[in-house]
């Protein structure tokens, strides 16, 4: 008897909502394709599609043509760098890599002007494993939907 009470305002909460910080002023948002001073192939392509796919599935933000959109985010791959955590002792191949992808990118709302959003320089840090047959590949595409979690965070706490 004296649970039933207990249980109900544990689920029920204290009144907080688990509804994420968005800005209710902004409707839409158009995603230019990212670019790349890096010369390897479709790292561009994988980060603007994991960040679109984010962008629908985890704000009330609908994906817009750049005519109609009430914001625009845009982006640039800076660099990409890779190097060996460790080496196996027997045949000096890496245990682990690390990947530090660099990238800018910017939110601005179109109606006004005003930059909401602006990282010159976010750092993300991803590994893989080659002797568990990881490939830069596979690190990359975990690398690009991090930093498309970390996008839309910083989307709805820098404004």
């Amino acid at each position: 008897m004296f649970m039933c009470p207990l249980v109900c305002l544990f689920l029920t909460g204290c009144g907080y909502s688990a509804t994420r910080p968005f800005r209710t002023d902004i409707q839409t948002i158009h995603v230019e394709m990212f670019q790349s001073r890096e010369f390897r192939r479709e790292l561009e392509f994988r980060l603007t599609e994991s960040l679109v796919k984010r962008i629908e599935t985890e704000t009330p933000y609908r994906i817009a043509p750049k005519t109609t959109a009430d914001a625009l985010l845009t982006g640039e791959i800076l660099k990409v760098e890779n190097r060996t955590l460790g080496r196996d002792y027997e045949t000096g191949q890496p245990r682990e890599v690390a990947s530090n992808v660099v990238i800018r990118f910017t939110l601005k709302d179109l109606r006004s002007g005003e930059i909401l959003v602006e990282r010159p320089r976010f750092v993300y840090q991803s590994s893989y494993i080659p002797s568990v047959n990881e490939t830069f590949s596979g690190g990359m595409t975990r690398a690009m939907d991090g930093l498309s979690e970390e996008i839309v965070e910083a989307m709805e706490t820098g404004w």
